[in-house]
């Protein structure tokens, strides 16, 4: 049975790494068709705001906590520890198991040039995998006939784990849309995929440890993050402490009846 914490608009797996690695391991194995979700401040604010995209983040088969404020939020709000499982962490450590297991590989997203990098590296690192097949999609909407041309590219290649990199919200909504129709685990990894192909650096650690990952990347994109991360991190604090007050209020409540 799964264990799992609202946070704020998110259901988040209450989940160690390493179980979160074994479980998405073995829908793989299975090739089950499902979907995984790594959520941030950015997606909170999101689900918060959006209905339709709330019910496709929530019903993923798992939903890990991917920043740290929200593997923190676990512990403020209901005193229990959360490892943070973030896409650019998972994503070498799911590949590392794939390749203990000789399973087949896919990625959906990014650029052709990321893809290549991704495809050259895994196969020096992971030579067991089978790296069954990319695709770039076009950054407008596909048609119909695109898009089943692109989930029948992938069912045809035996793909057993597809890493999804279209960005925040669209690739979760790829993912919660066009999982049943897909015979494998999709993950939903976004910047996962140029962070390990080496075109993107990560934060140093001890910013990662802080919760300042996110400025570092503001740093680094100024005008393109500086709206976005100073809009949802304002907003994701004010609703945080909307809940943690509540929680502090509800005991005081219940001892006065």
């Amino acid at each position: 049975m799964r264990n799992r914490l609202k946070i704020i608009s998110l259901d988040v797996d209450n989940i160690s790494f390493s179980q979160g690695l074994d479980r998405v391991i073995d829908l793989a194995a299975q090739k089950k068709s499902s979907y995984v979700c790594f959520g941030n401040v950015h997606m909170t604010i999101e689900a918060y705001k959006r209905n339709s995209f709330f019910e496709k983040i929530n019903a993923a088969d798992f939903l890990f906590a991917d920043g740290k404020p929200i593997a923190s939020a676990c512990n403020l709000l209901y005193h229990k520890k959360q490892e943070r499982i973030c896409g650019p962490d998972f994503t070498p450590a799911v590949l590392k198991k794939a390749n203990e297991k000789k399973l087949s590989v896919f990625i959906y997203g990014s650029t052709q040039d990321v893809i290549m990098a991704c495809k050259e590296k895994i196969a020096k690192e992971f030579p067991n995998i089978h790296f069954a097949g990319a695709i770039s999609p076009p950054f407008r909407t596909l048609t119909d006939e695109e898009l089943n041309s692109d989930i029948e590219k992938i069912n045809r290649s035996g793909a057993q784990l597809v890493f999804v990199a279209l960005g925040c919200p669209k690739q979760e909504e790829w993912v919660a849309n066009n999982s049943s129709k897909i015979n494998g685990v999709l993950l939903a990894v976004g910047a996962a995929i140029p962070f390990f192909a080496g075109f993107e650096k990560r934060a140093p650690k001890w910013m990662q440890n802080l919760a300042l990952e996110w400025f570092y990347r503001l740093m680094q994109q100024p005008r393109r993050l500086f709206g976005r991360y100073m809009y949802t991190n304002s907003y994701f604090l004010f609703l945080l402490s909307k809940e943690w007050i509540k929680n502090i209020v509800k005991p005081n409540v219940n001892n006065t009846n």
